[in-house]
């Protein structure tokens, strides 16, 4: 089985970035599941049900959340759905809205999805999580008899350390553990001893010459003068698409993980 993670889609950029590149990448690379981290679609913050749509008429086929997941209050519904492809981070309280995994439905059978958030992740550091490690633990227990054929777990976090622990945490319990929110590929990407693709960060998709999709003037004040300013995002200029492919061998591991870079 061959699955494409697609780093964050940031803004309309970069939602144009994954509309040029994808389709034709499913074909060249005959992918069978498209999975995008969605958490900074629209206007950097969130999903819009249209953008969503707009992303699955592209070629995507299931989308992963992060701790901007809840800005769009009309994509709630989806996350509570779960036909819905799209989830939340699990590890937000009990009685948090929406759901953290859900299966996706492909041709060569069912492939568990799981999101999960850091502990430390920028501005919403304070925020009161589960421990991601029991988290994702007690997801694959319940879930241990259904049969499918792949296992994907998303980790959206801060400290590239955590990242790495979860990565081997769950080497030959998934088949592939993917890490994002820096929007800034990391050079990592391997195949654990046991099984597990892992890399620390996909990167994203959106504005090349950017702070990470974010204007250079909207942000330079903030770090050279102290000054507090808002974040305008990029809306011109070359686009840069960043994924990983991996491979799955009939037992739900990996095979192999290419990184994916591409400039528009």
């Amino acid at each position: 089985m061959r699955i494409l993670y697609v780093g964050d889609v940031m803004g309309d950029m970069g939602i144009e970035a994954v509309e040029q590149a994808l389709p034709q990448l499913r074909l060249e690379k005959k992918i069978d599941l498209v999975i995008a981290q969605a958490e900074n679609v629209t206007n950097g913050r969130g999903m819009s049900l249209l953008d969503f749509k707009r992303l699955q008429k592209a070629g995507v086929d299931f989308c992963t959340g992060g701790n901007h997941i809840f800005e769009q209050k009309e994509l709630i519904p989806a996350l509570d759905d779960p036909s819905q492809p799209i989830i939340r981070p699990a590890n937000y309280p009990a009685g948090t809205a929406g759901l953290g995994w859900k299966y996706s439905d492909t041709k060569a059978g069912k492939v568990l999805v799981i999101s999960l958030l850091g502990q430390i992740v920028g501005k919403h550091s304070s925020l009161q999580l589960d421990n991601p490690l029991k988290v994702v633990d007690d997801i694959l227990e319940s879930q241990k008899d259904v049969e499918r054929v792949a296992t994907i777990v998303n980790f959206h976090g801060d400290f590239s350390s955590e990242k790495v622990i979860i990565g081997n945490y769950l080497d030959g319990r998934a088949t592939a553990v993917i890490g994002d929110h820096w929007h800034t590929p990391t050079a990592d990407a391997r195949v654990l001893p046991k099984g597990t693709a892992h890399i620390t960060d996909v990167g994203m998709c959106g504005s090349l010459d950017s702070s990470l999709g974010v204007t250079f003037d909207s942000v330079i004040p903030r770090w050279r003068d102290g000054i507090q300013t808002r974040n305008v995002l990029e809306s011109e200029g070359a686009k840069q698409f960043n994924a990983v492919l991996v491979t799955a061998d009939e037992a739900g591991l990996a095979d192999s993980i290419e990184q994916i870079r591409q400039i528009l």
